[in-house]
């Protein structure tokens, strides 16, 4: 069966919680699967080795699950309004499947955390967009007929599902940024079924 890869990278837990929710909304569309997936931890010091098959949470992401999705929903935390490098890494490592076109046309969206409410959410969105863009992927974000984007006290903009997570990165995910995150996967999923029955 198709699957909507949801890769992320997560280091206090909380852009794994939107990945979560985003698998609910993905798992709601008929026909279609979702595969859940992280990225190892880079070292700031030194070159670090991680098993291939990490202690808790997803596996790791191989570029073969990038490969073979039919869509993607791509999230890391903030990091000085820009992606993780541990994410950068991974993205960075994609070259042959640019080369090969493996990704033209298929649908993608994106989610990140944030400590405060003006971390840089939607720069790192938008930077996030970058790579995928350069992949010829169809970029999705959130539309305004998701009422909760209006609402929202927390998270949640129209360039994808976003989180805040609070000074000591404690905060859960509020009723409405959870419903965005469901939101988001339903839109991939669904524009990834239309589009494999217009082929």
């Amino acid at each position: 069966m198709d699957y909507i890869l949801i890769l992320y990278y997560s280091r206090n837990g909380s852009t794994a919680k939107m990945a979560q929710q985003i698998t609910r909304g993905v798992e709601e569309i008929s026909g279609i699967e979702a595969r859940l997936r992280t990225v190892p931890a880079i070292s700031t010091v030194c070159e670090a080795t991680e098993a291939s098959i990490p202690d808790n949470g997803a596996p790791y992401a191989t570029l073969d699950d990038l490969r073979n999705c039919a869509g993607l929903l791509l999230g890391s935390p903030t990091r000085f309004g820009n992606m993780a490098a541990a994410m950068k890494q991974f993205i960075d490592s994609s070259g042959e499947l640019w080369l090969s076109g493996s990704m033209i046309g298929k649908p993608a969206a994106l989610f990140t955390s944030a400590s405060s409410m003006h971390g840089g959410q939607e720069s790192t969105l938008l930077s996030m967009m970058l790579p995928l863009l350069h992949h010829g992927m169809l970029l999705l974000g959130l539309p305004y007929s998701e009422s909760d984007l209006l609402k929202t006290r927390s998270g949640g903009t129209p360039y994808g599902a976003s989180h805040l997570s609070g000074s000591e990165s404690d905060l859960p995910l509020s009723d409405e940024e959870k419903r965005l995150c469901q939101a988001l996967g339903r839109r991939v999923a669904k524009t990834a079924r239309t589009l494999q029955g217009a082929s």
